[in-house]
C-alpha cells in the first residue's frame, strides 16, 4: 500500500510538470482532461479521506463491561476459528468423589515373606520326613529287642527320634510365626495370599499389578471402602482404575487418615515409590452443574468457567477451590439450571477478555 501511494504521488507530480510544460494562456482548459484522469486514478486506489471532525469508525469491540462484569462476544466466524463448543447442562445431584492420597508401595517385603514361608514349608516337610524315618527305626529296634541290638544302639535310635520330633516342632512354629507376621504386616487378605501364594500375590510379585496405599484426609471416613476407585498418573493426570484389596494395616504417617490397600495395573504408568492423587466415590451427593475439567480455565489467581448470558456473549464464573468432584468433573453448585457452559475454547475467551482489559486501560490513559 505504501508503494502504491508513492507511485500515485509520483504520477501527480508528473501531471503537474506536464501542465507546466503546456504553452499558451489556455493552460487550465487544455490540462483539465489530464487532471480529471489523474483524480479518477487516485480515487480508485485510495479510500476517501474522512470528513473533517468525523472520527474513523472502529471495529466492533469483543469485550464490553455490563453490570460490573466483562462480557466477551464473538462472531460466528470467530467462534468457529477458536473451536468454541458449548452445551446446556442441568443442575442435578451428583455422587461426590473424595480426594485422597495414594502411594505405590515397594513389595520387596511381600516377596521376602512369600519366599520365607515357602522355605519354611519345605523345612517342615523335611523335618517330618526325618522324624518318620527315625520313628520307624525306633519301632524296629524295639521289636528286635536287647537280644539282637545293643542297648547303646537302641538309645541312639530313641535320641534320634526325639531330635527329629523337636525339629518338626520348630519348623511348625516358624511356619506359624511367618503366617502371623504376614497377616500383621499386610492384613488378612494379603497375609493369606502370602501363605497360599495365591493369584493376587503372584501378580504383585511378578509386577503385573502394583499395590497402592490410599489414605483419606483426616476427618473423612468410608465404611465400607468402595470396591472401585481411581488414581491420576502424573504428569498428564490420566486416570487409571483401582481395585480394592483390603483395609490397610497402617496409615500414612504424613496424613494420619483412614487407609486402604488397592491394586493397580502394572501397565497403567505408575511405579513403586510414586505418590499421586486418588479419588474414591462417597455415599453423599452434591447438587449443581457438572463442569468437565477441560472446560475450566485458570487466570488472575482463580479458577473459572465461561457461561453464556442473555443477549449473547460469555462471562466468567468462579469455580471454588474446594468445589465437590464427581466423575472427574467439578460440581459447580451456584450455576443456574440449564446454564450454557463453554466446554472448549474457554482459554481463547480468557485471552480475549484480558486483551480487552488492556485496551480499555490504554484508552483511559489517553
Amino acid at each position: 500500500m505504501r508503494r502504491r501511494r508513492v507511485l500515485l504521488a509520483g504520477l501527480a507530480l508528473a501531471g503537474v510538470l506536464a501542465l507546466a510544460a503546456l504553452p499558451g494562456p489556455d493552460l487550465r482548459a487544455r490540462g483539465a482532461p489530464l487532471l480529471a484522469a489523474l483524480d479518477g486514478l487516485v480515487t480508485a486506489v485510495l479510500p476517501a479521506a474522512p470528513a473533517a471532525g468525523v472520527p474513523e469508525p472502529k471495529a466492533a469491540a469483543r469485550v464490553a463491561v455490563e453490570d460490573g462484569r466483562a462480557i466477551v462476544r464473538l462472531t460466528p466466524e470467530e467462534r468457529a476459528r477458536v473451536g468454541l463448543e458449548t452445551a446446556i447442562l442441568p443442575a442435578e445431584p451428583h455422587r461426590q468423589e473424595l480426594t485422597a492420597y495414594g502411594s505405590v508401595l515397594d513389595l520387596a517385603r511381600v516377596t521376602e515373606l512369600t519366599n520365607a514361608y515357602a522355605g519354611a514349608v519345605a523345612g517342615l516337610q523335611t523335618a517330618r520326613a526325618r522324624a518318620a524315618v527315625s520313628a520307624s527305626a525306633a519301632r524296629r529296634a524295639h521289636s528286635l529287642g536287647p537280644a539282637t541290638m545293643a542297648a547303646a544302639q537302641i538309645e541312639t535310635v530313641e535320641a534320634t527320634v526325639l531330635t527329629d520330633q523337636a525339629a518338626v516342632t520348630a519348623a511348625e512354629s516358624q511356619l506359624r510365626t511367618l503366617a502371623a507376621t504376614a497377616q500383621q504386616e499386610w492384613g488378612p487378605v494379603l497375609g493369606r495370599g502370602i501363605v497360599e501364594r495365591g493369584p493376587l500375590v503372584t501378580r504383585l510379585i511378578e509386577r503385573a499389578d502394583f499395590l497402592m496405599q490410599v489414605t483419606l484426609p483426616p476427618g473423612e471416613t468410608l465404611n465400607p471402602p468402595p470396591e472401585a476407585a481411581f488414581a491420576e498418573v502424573p504428569p498428564q493426570s490420566d486416570r487409571v482404575a483401582l481395585r480394592l484389596v483390603s483395609p490397610a494395616t497402617r496409615t500414612d504417617p504424613r496424613i494420619q487418615g483412614q487407609s486402604f490397600f488397592y491394586r493397580v495395573s502394572g501397565a497403567g504408568g505408575l511405579l513403586p515409590g510414586m505418590s499421586t492423587m486418588a479419588f474414591l466415590p462417597a455415599a453423599r451427593s452434591a447438587t449443581g452443574v457438572l463442569v468437565p475439567e477441560d472446560a475450566v480455565v485458570h487466570g488472575e489467581g482463580g479458577t473459572w468457567v465461561y457461561r453464556g448470558v442473555q443477549g449473547g456473549g460469555y462471562v466468567r464464573h468462579p469455580v471454588r477451590a474446594d468445589a465437590p468432584l464427581s466423575a472427574d468433573a467439578f460440581v459447580v453448585e451456584d450455576l443456574p439450571d440449564g446454564s450454557e457452559i463453554v466446554l472448549k475454547g474457554g482459554q481463547a475467551l480468557l485471552s480475549e477478555e484480558m486483551k480487552g482489559q488492556i485496551r480499555v486501560a490504554g484508552d483511559d490513559d489517553d
